[in-house]
């Protein structure tokens, strides 16, 4: 059997609402849609908790947060924690993460042979929250509405200069890939590219804000005032200053429509790597995967960025294609943590190969179009702007939300796909509303977890304070790179490295 590479292509971010193949509107994003049109769209993908760090250790380890103890920003991913890369690396994959994956610890590649960047967010544990004083805003870090005021647009900023770095390694490290393939070597890939766009702050390139007039913008469908809120949207709108700092219409729409732009730009990256893949031959024989860490909020509800298990903040696009993938869309609830078995078991390997158990299950069956009985998906919310746990439990179209303090949330997304209407004390959803209640209890101890969580808040605060006075080293990922060993040198033959380079060979 000829066993697939495996290219993650990863937003930072992105709501599905926003791409072409979900069904925007004006959306241009001409590479994802046609992915989408000759692979498998998933239609209910979701994060397993909707902040960056988080939801990427979810993903790449399998596993929910409350497992591994992942909670925030500044959390640990421990280096015992097997991941993908680890896995597919003992089945003989050579594996690559080129951009953000948000690592926070001293192992800053988890299992990727070649990390061909470094990160864009720091390492260390500076980000922390603190339950104790969990009304109080960190402002070093905190999301806040000056980002929304300052949308527009920029020649270049910080993102746009590490999501070309990002690119740029990625196509290089892929065409290395190609010239080892010429040289005999065919053992299987695994690439991560892993963009920040379109995550805040929403400014955009000229060339890709110009794609879009001010009447291809909508303005959000189902915007909430403060005393409208729920108790835990209230905190998060707090939180994000957007209850007290009023934005216009003007600073929303064009918010927007600068988000819609870097999609675009997102998507010609997409384009960019999947060129790349046909270039050196393997596009046919790679499973190639199109999703996000997290969506955004963007207005709807009053709210913005993430923090949330609304539609626009939990839900991400996957799209994937390649040896085996159907042409098709997938109705059944999936998430980030069934990736990695997917891996396993596209690469060959199986269940048995893992050194902790995971909480996915593979989606290699709804990609060739057959049925799973698993309509399912779990997420954790343990971070900053709540004082609890925060729990969702989405099971075909019913989403339940808990959290201690406040009233339950359930939404019949078949029927209501805004989520307006909380149904939990409708009587015509009593017995649903009691089953996941009892779920909610039977497979979490809130009061536990919840010291758990402070408890690595607290000591985590103490390390960082060490950290800031001398104390250890800093972890951010310095790439390693070699000059003398490139290009042409002197201790070099002329020809011998015009071959090296040379893609393809003569």
């Amino acid at each position: 059997m000829t066993r697939p590479n495996i290219v993650v292509i990863m937003a930072d971010q992105l709501a599905p609402h926003f791409l072409g193949a979900y069904g925007h509107r004006s959306a241009k994003t001409p590479n994802i849609d046609a992915l989408a049109a000759r692979g498998m769209r998933f239609d209910a993908a979701y994060c397993n908790s909707p902040l960056c760090a988080p939801s990427r250790f979810a993903f790449m380890s399998g596993q929910l947060i409350s497992r591994i103890a992942a909670f925030d920003n500044a959390c640990e991913f421990r280096a015992s924690v097997p991941t993908f890369a680890h896995y597919l690396k003992a089945l003989g994959y050579r594996t690559c993460l080129s951009g953000k994956m948000h690592f926070v610890g001293p192992d800053q590649k988890h299992g990727f042979q070649d990390r061909v960047t470094t990160d864009i967010y720091p390492a260390d544990f500076a980000w922390t929250p603190d339950w104790e004083a969990a009304d109080e805003r960190i402002d070093k870090w905190y999301h806040n509405m000056q980002t929304v005021k300052e949308s527009g647009v920029a020649v270049a900023t910080y993102q746009t200069d590490y999501d070309d770095e990002v690119e740029f390694a990625a196509r290089r490290w892929l065409i290395d890939r190609g010239r080892d393939r010429t040289a005999g070597d065919k053992s299987p890939f695994c690439m991560v590219a892993s963009f920040i766009h379109p995550h805040d702050p929403y400014v955009a390139k000229p060339e890709w804000w110009d794609l879009y007039s001010d009447d291809e913008v909508d303005m959000p469908e189902y915007p909430l005032s403060p005393e409208e809120q729920d108790p835990g949207s209230r905190r998060v709108m707090d939180g994000i200053e957007a209850s007290y700092i009023p934005l216009t219409d003007e600073e929303v729409h064009r918010a927007r429509r600068a988000y819609l732009a870097n999609v675009s730009y997102f998507d010609s990256k997409v384009g960019t790597l999947v060129k790349t893949l046909e270039d050196i031959g393997e596009l046919d024989n790679t499973l190639l995967i199109v999703t996000a860490d997290h969506g955004d909020m963007l207005g709807e509800r009053g709210l913005w960025f993430k923090m949330n298990f609304f539609e626009h903040s939990a839900r991400i696009p996957m799209i994937m294609t390649g040896p085996g993938v159907a042409q098709g869309t997938a109705a059944n609830a999936c998430s980030l943590i069934d990736l990695l078995p997917t891996f396993i078991e596209a690469g060959g390997g199986d269940m048995s190969m893992l050194g902790e158990p995971v909480d996915g299950r593979s989606l290699m069956p709804l990609a060739r179009g057959e049925s799973d009985p698993v309509d399912l998906v779990i997420g954790e919310y343990c971070a900053e702007m709540t004082p609890w746990p925060v729990f969702m439990i989405r099971r075909g179209p019913l989403k339940y939300i808990h959290c201690d303090p406040d009233p339950a949330q359930l939404y019949d997304l078949s029927k209501d796909p805004l989520e307006k209407v909380n149904v939990a004390t409708d009587p015509a959803y009593a017995d649903a509303a009691a089953a996941f209640a009892a779920e909610v209890a039977e497979r979490w101890d809130s009061a536990t977890l919840r010291e758990n969580v402070m408890r690595t808040q607290r000591s985590r605060r103490a390390l960082h304070a060490a950290m800031e006075a001398g104390a250890g080293e800093h972890w951010d990922y310095n790439p390693p790179r070699d000059a003398t060993q490139e290009y042409v040198r002197n201790h070099m033959d002329w020809a011998v490295a015009n071959n090296r380079y040379r893609f393809p060979p003569l």
